[in-house]
């Protein structure tokens, strides 16, 4: 019997080597791996990415007791939060712009612990982004929860197409198709879901008679239907500008109304998203005004301190308000981690914070000169090492999945048309598309935000070129003209080349070259910030080579850029030259 196995074994693998050497379905094995693709214009194949924070703020400032955590409890660029809750459960989303899928939703049963349950708009059809530059697309979503009908919103604006809504009874599952609201311009739309019934829709838009000066606009409001889901009637405006239209404040945005215990609070931004940002707030006693400011406003700003203040926090404001299960208020807002209140590559955040109440019956957030709080007790509340990550922590993904993971973000579109993965060894593998990353293109391009001054990224490429115009490797992305991208090519003298490149508004500029012998092999690619610099390495036998060193990382800032996400990492190919 033994001899007899020894022997049906022997013929199994004979014929198993035979017809993997005559499978042409499959590409070409590499250091003892193979990469099977359904499609050979795949050409770039990636076998893992591994990133780790590295902060010393996490190192010097470890968490005092297990009911503490961090701000942001959401970091890298998860700005414009939105929360609400059933009583039970609390639902958190954010903006994303122009990536796919659009609007993660996060869900926790306690404020502390946070965990991603998924996308709102994780269907082509809800989320059309073809054009859009970087900083367009989905703008400050809002999630609210009905209970008369027992059904979840979440209304924001496309910036293509303008404000719209979808809804669902299970946010653990997908939401409807977006219903678009017509009658409502602007942007930041925001519902209040009222306890007699009636429902109402905030939002940003023009003033009656029109803007008298730059950045000049309005808070309105109009009914909405439930039933019929479509507002009625006519749109009011209920503030003009801001708190004291005489100082001509800018860009009052982000509205959120609130009934609480019969009184209506309105909170809204003012100052535009930069460092002059600020929550204020107002009072009335109906949905329709007239609305009173608040005697002491703003409730929520950093702008007036110190700019040599250690670990500053700048920016604050877009903020939310939740009632937990105890009666006591918190809020969620944005802010931004500047390196010596200077600049930063991660965008505006999710900080979460207390919320307090003055002797005339308003909440505050902060007040004087209270600095928001990197770390936070929650009494009551034991911190959930499995929730969302925070701290120096480390993530690496085998692409063992059929699916992506909800780190993984794409470009205006789903770039389903631009890679693939297997498993059985994983992969990611990208198509080198027609199109460069400087385009307002969809792009073959899978990244993920930065959420640490100081941190590393490493990926293994396998890269099987058909034409010398291809190239594929690690892309730091802000927007279409700040980019640094370490890309490999193949030359026909049968060697690689290595490049740096800055992709800068004007087109491209190489910084740093290596050119080594061809190899069948992988290549393996790093960065390295420190926060201020990067660094690129490349290994091609298990020991890292330097290919570029303090290349300043104040480019990729929104301080030298514009817009509003932060920077984001990935993996790219193409065969268009810049």
């Amino acid at each position: 019997m033994k001899k007899n196995l020894n022997i049906y074994l022997v013929a199994f693998f004979i014929v198993a080597i035979i017809l993997s050497l005559t499978n042409t379905s499959c590409t070409p094995p590499f250091n003892s791996r193979s990469v099977n693709l359904d499609s050979d214009s795949l050409t770039a194949h990636f076998d893992y990415f591994r990133y780790k924070g590295d902060d010393d703020f996490y190192k010097n400032n470890l968490l005092p007791g297990d009911n503490y955590y961090y701000n942001p409890i959401l970091p890298g660029w998860y700005s414009d939060p939105s929360i609400c809750t059933d009583g039970e459960n609390y639902f958190m989303v954010t903006s994303t712009f122009s990536f796919f899928p659009g609007v993660p939703i996060f869900h926790s049963t306690d404020l502390m612990n946070w965990k991603q349950i998924g996308h709102v708009l994780d269907r082509p059809e809800q989320l059309p982004l073809e054009g859009q530059r970087t900083s367009r697309g989905i703008f400050a979503p809002a999630i609210s929860y009905n209970p008369h009908n027992k059904t979840w919103y979440m209304i924001t604006t496309n910036m293509q197409g303008g404000n719209f809504f979808v809804k669902t009874q299970d946010p653990f599952s997908s939401w409807s198709d977006p219903i678009w609201l017509p009658d409502v311009h602007g942007i930041d739309p925001s519902f209040l879901f009222d306890e007699d019934g009636k429902a109402y829709i905030v939002n940003n838009d023009e003033p009656d008679g029109g803007s008298t000066y730059e950045g000049h606009r309005a808070i309105r409001i109009v009914e909405f239907d439930v039933e019929k889901d479509k507002t009625v009637g006519p749109s009011t405006m209920l503030v003009n500008g801001g708190v004291n239209l005489d100082e001509k404040p800018i860009w009052i945005e982000g509205p959120h109304l609130y009934n609480i215990k019969g009184d209506y609070y309105l909170m809204c931004a003012e100052g535009g998203t930069s460092v002059d940002h600020r929550e204020v707030i107002f009072r009335g006693k109906s949905p329709m005004g007239p609305f009173i400011p608040a005697d002491v406003n703003p409730i929520l700003t950093q702008r007036h301190l110190p700019r040599n203040r250690e670990l500053p926090v700048t920016c604050a404001g877009h903020a939310d308000l939740i009632q937990d299960k105890d009666g006591k208020w918190w809020s969620v807002f944005l802010a931004c981690r500047p390196i010596e209140n200077n600049f930063e590559n991660l965008g505006r955040e999710t900080f979460l914070m207390p919320v307090g109440w003055s002797d005339s019956g308003f909440p505050y957030i902060t007040k004087g000169d209270e600095l928001i709080p990197r770390i936070v007790q929650m009494k009551g509340v034991k911190r959930d090492e499995s929730a969302f990550p925070f701290g120096n922590f480390e993530k690496t993904d085998e692409f063992d999945s059929l699916k992506l993971g909800m780190d993984w973000l794409t470009l205006r579109g789903d770039a389903s048309e631009l890679y693939s993965l297997q498993t059985n060894p994983g992969y990611l593998s990208l198509k080198s598309a027609d199109v460069a990353s400087n385009e307002v293109k969809e792009l073959a391009y899978v990244c993920r935000r930065l959420q640490h001054h100081k941190f590393e990224c490493e990926t293994r490429l396998y890269f099987e070129p058909k034409s010398e115009d291809e190239m594929a490797g690690l892309l730091l992305y802000k927007d279409e003209t700040h980019q640094y991208l370490m890309g490999i090519k193949h030359l026909a003298t049968d060697s690689i080349e290595i490049n740096l490149i800055k992709v800068k508004e004007e087109g491209a500029e190489v910084l740093a070259s290596q050119t080594l012998a061809k190899t069948n092999g992988p290549i393996d690619l790093k960065i390295n910030s420190t926060g201020k610099e990067l660094s690129f390495y490349y290994a091609t036998d298990n020991s890292w080579s330097t290919l570029a060193t303090n290349i300043n990382a104040y480019y990729l800032s929104t301080a030298q850029s514009y817009g509003f996400t932060g920077t984001e990492v990935g993996l790219y190919a193409s065969q268009k030259e810049y």
